[in-house]
């Protein structure tokens, strides 16, 4: 297996500090990089190779007109934990981009939402040795209710960085 890339070295480093630190600098630290990601607010629950979980809270400033999350933002956080997903796997002569983003709209959303997103050991494998490719990221994106309210598909592609 590959050595790691700087994302994966930084959740790393982060893990090393005290359980009640590990969180605040993640997320300081996703946010002030993705800046959107800092704008909505969306916060790390979990981030390792194979897995990544997101949360964005039903707050005012990412509201529709009608007090839920807004469209963008649910697009927002099934993008982010994909893409995090993704990033902790792209190696650092590589960049990682989005290439297909799918949101169906299913129902209301109520509240919070929470973004699961998952690698396979084939998917990792792939991304770790072929030069360019991509990969549909599992996502499931879940309400308050326990409900999926969008249902996504995913496609990141990562080719060589140019210089």
């Amino acid at each position: 297996m590959s050595k790691d890339n700087r994302l994966a070295r930084l959740v790393n480093k982060i893990e090393s500090y005290p359980t009640f630190l590990r969180k605040p600098l993640l997320n300081f630290a996703l946010r002030k990089t993705v800046k959107l990601v800092g704008t909505a607010k969306v916060e790390v629950i979990q981030l390792t190779k194979t897995h990544s979980e997101f949360r964005l809270q039903n707050r005012k400033k990412v509201q529709n007109h009608i007090g839920t999350i807004h469209a963008a933002g649910m697009a927002l956080i099934a993008e982010t934990a994909t893409g995090m997903v993704v990033g902790m796997n792209v190696p650092d002569d590589k960049v990682p981009v989005i290439k297909t983003l799918k949101v169906d709209f299913l129902k209301r959303a109520k509240g919070d939402l929470v973004a699961k997103a998952h690698l396979t050991e084939a998917q990792i494998q792939d991304i770790l040795t072929l030069e360019k490719g991509e990969v549909e990221v599992a996502v499931s994106v879940i309400d308050e209710e326990g409900k999926e309210p969008i249902g996504c598909q995913m496609l990141w592609a990562w080719t060589p960085k140019r210089h």
